[in-house]
């Protein structure tokens, strides 16, 4: 009787860092409702202060899978596509390189050169210093391939993904609605693979359960911001907070 007592309390108890962990699940909720990404991203850039990264990264795809829910109703008139498509395929292939990378490989310096590598795409983009590329299958396919990778091994999926759909210029709720709908499915895979590899266990889901009402608030008011912006407004702010994620993900590796 003692024994099933204590796993029960174990099961419910506060993770450790709950409390900080819980305003960065808040911050994550702000960026994820206005720009329909960065949730992973801005959670593990911040939370990484307080938890180990590889420990993080589980529960924020837990994490997805909740904010895509509560989101998707709302934007699936908007989703694109021709990018969703084959951005989900390549997925499919990559996501398993990315958690297997999470396992194995040194995540610091994933972390380190994707953060480096999207501060440079996404200053050029506010610069208006936009690459001339065709928007064709290849690309749509590549991209995929590149952010599931990314998403599996250090949580920077959305954000490859965001640049690229800037860098061809899709109309904002598009942009926002198909990488909502992307993440719901990315995230559920991720885990599936994650729980083969023993990335996620039950810990992952108890820490995300913790997290999931003030992300869900932090959602709520980030929404309503995303539909008193303009177009431009929108791009500005997006490809801001893109810049500052890549430099709170390299900035939060170098304290660790």
């Amino acid at each position: 009787m003692t024994t099933g007592r204590s796993a029960i309390v174990s099961a419910v108890a506060l993770p450790e860092s709950i409390f900080p962990l819980a305003v960065c699940a808040f911050l994550a909720g702000l960026v994820r409702g206005f720009s329909g990404f960065g949730l992973s991203a801005v959670l593990v850039a911040s939370g990484a202060f307080f938890v180990a990264p590889r420990l993080l990264i589980p529960s924020a795809q837990v994490l997805e899978v909740v904010a895509s829910v509560w989101m998707i109703p709302s934007v699936w008139r908007e989703v694109n596509w021709k990018w969703l498509t084959p951005m989900a395929a390549a997925y499919a292939i990559a996501i398993p390189l990315g958690v297997l990378a999470l396992t194995y490989a040194p995540t610091q310096v994933l972390r380190v050169g994707g953060c480096l590598v999207l501060l440079v795409a996404s200053l050029c983009l506010l610069a208006n210093a936009r690459p001339k590329l065709p928007d064709g299958f290849p690309l749509r396919f590549g991209t995929g391939l590149v952010a599931g990778f990314m998403a599996g091994a250090s949580s920077l999926g959305g954000m490859v993904a965001s640049v690229m759909l800037f860098a061809v210029s899709i109309p904002a709720k598009q942009l926002r609605a198909t990488l909502i709908v992307l993440f719901f499915g990315s995230a559920l895979y991720s885990i599936s693979w994650g729980s083969w590899h023993g990335v996620v266990t039950r810990a992952t889901f108890v820490q995300a359960a913790w997290l999931a009402i003030p992300l869900l608030m932090g959602i709520a008011i980030g929404s309503r911001g995303f539909h008193v912006v303009s177009e431009a407004q929108f791009r500005r702010a997006v490809l801001a907070v893109l810049a500052a994620l890549s430099i709170a993900g390299i900035v939060s590796v170098m304290v660790r």
